[in-house]
């Protein structure tokens, strides 16, 4: 029996790597060890929890203030420390994280081999998104096994001059974890935090998030501008908006956009109420990732504010890239509210990101590549 290191330390990662657990856990050839940086603490524990995740070990790295170097020191000496001691045969870490990189640099010092979950996504620019696009990069010249989602990240890594019998095909774990929740909420099993979010719903709402760090400024003023304009457009129209606890984020968006009858500024969610709520908006505007793979398996069309995505996959089809021009993300959004055959057109895009199987994918994978 192998023993499978899984190292992740933010919501998103825990997301994505709770299918992967749960698919290890299942198969009687591998061991699952369960390690998380937490370096983003109280997000992280949410997913812990609704996913039933208890990690047998904690490098609790989050701190006040906290900087990339000194958040890279601490997750590369702790890491270390863990694979010495316990010496993984395999470890997988998740996505773009500083938490991935460092992860995979320490398992290659221990000589240990790295399975990259969500390989091969890239923008062309190092530093958008920043410091995502570099972790990406530097994990793909570490790891061993590399899970691309779709052929488009396939192809990237073969350019890149991966072998193609490192690089496989899997769709997104994402996908596994959405489902699994949406067919929760339709059974009408969720918790408290849920049920309040669903109390927003008795209008049609867009729902907004916005997090990245290459938007702060001027850029959030642009998009709460923007806001703040489709909701006077539109009176019987709700946009509930859970705003990032981020003083770069609150800062605009409370200035620019409290006080207007139809905006809900409300709490960051738990992912288990965000997909309640993501699956009853009639659109997304946001600067995440994760958002821009999920929307279109619920048929949600989706606004995205930046200017390059790595997830070009839906780009032109379920998703628009509207950056943070206030003109652009206005214009987009009037088309989805007020054109009934192009809100049609991008609701009824197949999901180019997988089925809900990628887990079990990368499991098999791992099986016939190691145990066979």
């Amino acid at each position: 029996m192998k023993k499978v290191m899984t190292v992740f330390g933010t919501r998103p990662e825990a997301i994505k790597m709770a299918p992967v657990i749960r698919a290890l856990t299942e198969h009687p050839d591998f061991e699952p060890v369960v390690c998380v940086t937490a370096q983003h603490r109280e997000m992280l524990d949410q997913i812990l929890g609704l996913f039933d995740i208890k990690p047998d070990m904690d490098l609790n790295v989050m701190t006040h203030g906290q900087q990339l170097a000194g958040l890279s020191s601490a997750i590369l000496q702790g890491m270390s420390e863990i694979f010495a001691k316990n010496k993984p045969d395999i470890v997988l870490v998740q996505g773009d994280t500083t938490t991935t990189f460092c992860a995979a640099l320490a398992a290659f010092y221990e000589k240990i081999p790295v399975g990259h979950i969500e390989a091969g996504l890239r923008t062309g620019d190092i530093h958008a998104p920043f410091p995502e696009e570099m972790n990406r990069l530097l994990t793909s010249r570490l790891a061993t096994w590399h899970f691309a989602p779709t052929k488009t990240n396939y192809d990237n890594l073969i350019q890149e001059g991966v072998s193609e019998k490192q690089v496989f095909i899997t769709g997104n774990t994402v996908i596994d974890a959405l489902l699994q929740i949406n067919d929760r909420i339709n059974n009408g099993i969720y918790g408290d935090e849920a049920t309040l979010a669903l109390t927003h719903t008795e209008r049609p709402f867009i729902l907004v998030t916005g997090h990245r760090r290459e938007n702060f400024g001027q850029g959030f003023e642009n998009i709460c501008t923007a806001l703040k304009t489709i909701a006077g457009n539109h009176p019987d129209l709700d946009i509930i908006y859970p705003v990032h606890l981020n003083p770069n984020v609150q800062e605009p968006v409370k200035k620019i956009l409290s006080g207007s009858n139809n905006i809900k500024l409300i709490e960051p969610l738990g992912y288990e109420a965000f997909v309640a709520l993501l699956s009853k908006a009639l659109f997304i505007i946001t600067d995440s990732g994760g958002v821009q793979e999920e929307a279109p398996s619920l048929g949600k069309p989706v606004l995205v504010m930046r200017d390059k995505t790595e997830r070009i996959e839906g780009v032109g089809s379920s998703v628009r890239l509207v950056g943070t021009n206030k003109e652009t993300i206005i214009n987009e959004a009037e088309k989805l509210i007020n054109d009934k055959v192009h809100y049609k057109m991008m609701a009824n895009i197949e999901n180019p990101y997988g089925d809900g199987k990628a887990a079990k994918n990368i499991v098999d994978i791992l099986c016939s590549n190691i145990i066979n």
